[in-house]
């Protein structure tokens, strides 16, 4: 049961902390317990420490961070500690939540305790590590549940308003024309439309030679979110047919991870994130790879501070665009597309003819959809 605190003083007591109690008056034994918890975490922020605030008498020392966890799952409601488990991981740095074995096997999933794993990974023994990928492959498994349906749809075929479709479901269907095709059946004194014939649209599917889709993937650590969509994307691509698909992760070194895209958690524990940044090896990697440029895209997902020659880099995004290859460079490609990246590197590939963007990833499957069916 989360804990439940009716009353205005004591929520303002927790809020204020221990300087405020001559004020607002004792805790309860159970809010005393979520204000220790409370001061476990935000307590290691110096600036509050500084100012006298949120200090309940229990420092960081007082809870092991198994007992932490224990406290919060028994006080709060899941969003709460969702968010406590977050700041834990992300804004305090607390390697423990997610390399200690008790603490892995009842922490909640999510995002930003998979992008803690992905940074983690090398200190985690192997038992700690089997605990790991468990809590990897559920979050994997939410984000694929969302993004397969929008990357189906994406790649279900442009819609033909020419001619009328025998499929009656409802991605085809067309409300303009079925309103206009029963605007004789309205009944002005119930106020209401009755539809005889609902309209159905056609929808056109260009199947040929198969594309050939070749994500390059910085591996640096700033580009977690990125590298963790990617996976996702590349094995919701290699389901589709008419489509090969390559993913290439990359620092200073390429690393061709296409044998794993069909399994997103085995791949993104091969994923070495930190290190250097070399994309024109990797660019040159992908050229290798363009056997029909005319059919090939190559999706570049990175924030361009290149670490080897600028040069280089420029020079070969140019010629592989004038081969008739298709480039596409993504600063960012996560659940939110907000990018940090290198202004004048991206400005000099899109003179040579690059596409530069942030896309969510139903944004990036809407765009390859487009292209390919274009």
């Amino acid at each position: 049961m989360s804990l439940d605190i009716p009353d205005p003083l004591q929520r303002w007591r927790l809020l204020l902390g221990d300087p405020a109690e001559s004020a607002c008056g004792g805790l309860s034994a159970e809010a005393k317990a979520a204000d220790a918890a409370l001061d476990w975490l935000y307590g290691r922020d110096s600036d509050r420490a500084s100012r006298g605030e949120r200090s309940a008498g229990l420092g960081p020392s007082a809870l092991s961070t198994p007992d932490w966890i224990n406290t919060i799952h028994t006080l709060f409601p899941k969003e709460v500690i969702e968010r406590l488990e977050q700041d834990a991981v992300e804004r305090y740095g607390i390697d423990e939540v997610v390399t200690n074995l008790e603490v892995l096997e009842r922490i909640e999933p999510s995002e930003s305790l998979l992008r803690a794993v992905l940074h983690t990974k090398h200190l985690m023994n192997p038992e700690v590590l089997a605990a790991a990928r468990k809590l990897v492959a559920e979050v994997v498994r939410r984000i694929i549940e969302k993004l397969a349906t929008e990357v189906r749809q994406a790649f279900s075929g442009s819609r033909d308003r020419r001619r009328r479709s025998r499929m009656k479901v409802a991605r085809n269907f067309d409300f303009k024309q079925t309103l206009a095709a029963n605007l004789h059946r309205y009944d002005p004194e119930r106020r209401k439309l009755y539809v005889e014939r609902p309209v159905f649209i056609s929808r056109t599917k260009r199947h040929a030679e198969p594309w050939d889709i070749i994500l390059l993937i910085d591996q640096s650590g700033s580009m977690v979110d990125s590298v963790i969509h990617s996976a996702v994307m590349a094995a919701c691509l290699w389901q589709l047919p008419g489509m090969r698909t390559r993913l290439v992760a990359f620092d200073t070194a390429v690393v061709d991870l296409t044998a794993d895209v069909s399994d997103p958690v085995e791949l993104l524990m091969k994923v070495q994130l930190g290190g250097g940044t070399d994309i024109a090896k990797a660019v040159g990697y992908a050229q290798s790879l363009v056997a029909n440029p005319a059919r090939s895209i190559v999706v570049l997902v990175s924030d361009f501070y290149e670490g080897g020659g600028p040069h280089e880099l420029v020079r070969r995004v140019k010629a592989l665009v004038e081969s008739g290859a298709k480039v596409l460079g993504l600063a960012a490609l996560d659940a939110t597309a907000e990018p940090n990246y290198d202004r004048e590197m991206a400005a000099r590939l899109v003179r040579e003819g690059a596409q530069i963007g942030a896309m969510t990833p139903g944004q990036l499957a809407g765009w390859l959809a487009e292209k390919v069916q274009g």
